[in-house]
């Protein structure tokens, strides 16, 4: 059984973890504006007294916790912020540091799994910023921050543990994803 479009529009933004365009969230859904539209309105309306709720501009929308729920979601984000970084906030703050920035899509492709929450977790602790991608403005780069370098004891990105050995092995890397892409098409 197929879900309806405003399921499927939950689940898109749910996964994405950021602010999807309208004109993507048609072509993730193969729907019209409209449609898109009225599947905005049921889910909004759907996740009305909820923990969740829509933010809807003239061009975006995301998903993102209701606003009644600000204080439990201020506790959990002080306890995460009270804990050490685990290891996929170091394995995506590392592949930040290492590429010199890098799209959730790019980490998410070398890590192997979903790095959301390790974003989420570097920007609250303001490890990374987020800027929009200079090479695509539809998507978002993750770039290291001054209080990063400093957290691991460097006041430059070349003094990191074999920096020029771990930056090559990307950089390769990156080129054989390339090439294999290039031979697909």
């Amino acid at each position: 059984m197929a879900l309806p479009l405003f399921a499927r529009l939950e689940a898109i933004l749910f996964a994405s973890g950021e602010p999807l365009s309208l004109t993507r969230l048609g072509q993730i859904l193969d729907a019209t504006h409209e449609e898109v539209g009225e599947a905005i309105v049921t889910l909004h309306q759907g996740l009305t007294g909820r923990g969740l709720a829509l933010v809807v501009t003239d061009t975006e929308v995301e998903l993102r916790t209701a606003p009644d729920a600000a204080e439990s979601v201020k506790k959990l984000r002080e306890s995460e912020l009270a804990r050490d970084l685990g290891k996929a906030s170091l394995e995506t703050l590392a592949m930040v540091l290492y590429k010199g920035g890098a799209t959730r899509s790019e980490i998410d492709w070398v890590r192997g799994v979903n790095s959301g929450a390790a974003l989420r977790s570097l920007l609250m602790r303001g490890l990374v910023e987020r800027i929009d991608d200079p090479a695509d403005k539809r998507r978002a780069k993750y770039l290291p921050t001054a209080e990063a370098l400093a957290h691991l004891g460097v006041s430059v990105r070349d003094h990191l543990p074999r920096f020029e050995e771990f930056s090559a092995a990307l950089l390769e890397q990156e080129a054989k994803a390339a090439q294999a892409a290039e031979s697909l098409t």
